[in-house]
């Protein structure tokens, strides 16, 4: 599959990839290596991996990243419960080594999103997302994960991929992350889209809109992420607020200017945001859109 093959590909499912961004999943894809997405929040990094775990039909599996992310819930632990459980019932004719191979053998261990993934008899799409939400620590063990693809337990032993996921960060610019991370990655920077792409998305996403509201839509939240606000509406934003608009039977937006601001609840998230966009912005904004 060619990169302009995998860039049709992901339009087909509604994911509108630029060039760039799909030229980097390929190289990605070929190479063998992690692709690292950065890009505000809501501009569709997530997407990625579950668009491509779709083109692939493969599991996705995901990692969410947060401060204090451990092995524990990353890789693995010990199913404790059930571990002191086979240790009450067991009988007295069993050896206290007999006891510790049963207890800690797979039946009592619980693999979490890493050790997972290389678990997989065909290649899954891993997902790590917000990784620059983990602390440096967990990042530097991360490395040395996705270096080897594989993990030491030390009650079992190394637990080596049966297959090698394909791995894709996304981060949001919480924290900078290190130059290891990134010499090991495929690299791309995922932005808002344009007017012309974010209108192909809606198409693809809402075909029922006509074509004179879905201009507006778009216009409308183009003009509306110039605007200084806090958070700057997403891709899933417009989505919703097209959703919203057909929903509540609206057809023009300068029609009614009451639903209009009643409707931005689905493009603005904070309070500060909804007071920076009072009803003659809206309106002023709708204009242009029109």
């Amino acid at each position: 599959m060619t990169w302009n093959d995998l860039k049709s590909a992901l339009a087909e499912t509604g994911y509108i990839a630029s060039e760039t961004l799909s030229m980097a999943l390929h190289l990605a894809l070929v190479l063998g290596r992690p692709l690292l997405l950065e890009g505000e929040a809501g501009v569709g990094k997530t997407q990625v991996a579950k668009t491509l775990s779709q083109i692939r039909d493969t599991n996705l599996i995901r990692l969410q990243c947060y401060e204090g992310l451990d092995s524990a819930a990353a890789i693995y632990e010990w199913n404790y419960q059930r571990q002191l459980l086979s240790i009450r019932t067991a009988g007295d004719d069993q050896s206290s080594d007999e006891l510790e191979d049963r207890i800690f053998s797979e039946k009592y261990l619980l693999s979490r999103p890493l050790l997972q993934a290389i678990q997989q008899e065909v290649p899954p799409v891993l997902l790590i997302d917000e990784i620059d939400r983990a602390d440096e620590e967990f990042e530097a063990y991360l490395l040395e994960v996705l270096s080897d693809f594989q993990i030491s337990i030390p009650e079992l032993g190394t637990v080596t991929a049966k297959s090698k996921p394909i791995v894709i960060l996304t981060a949001n610019g919480t924290r900078d992350l290190s130059d290891a991370l990134r010499r090991r990655c495929i690299y791309s920077y995922v932005d808002y889209p344009d007017r012309k792409t974010e209108l192909t998305i809606l198409n693809a996403r809402q075909p029922g809109l006509n074509e004179k509201l879905s201009e507006q839509i778009v216009g409308f939240v183009q003009a509306l992420r110039k605007e200084e606000l806090e958070k700057k509406p997403g891709i899933a934003e417009t989505l919703d607020w097209a959703a919203a608009i057909a929903g509540l039977g609206v057809n023009d937006l300068s029609d009614d200017p009451v639903t209009l601001q009643a409707s931005l609840v689905c493009l603005l998230k904070t309070q500060s945001d909804l007071a920076a966009v009072p009803t003659e912005i809206a309106q002023r904004l709708a204009g242009k859109a029109a």
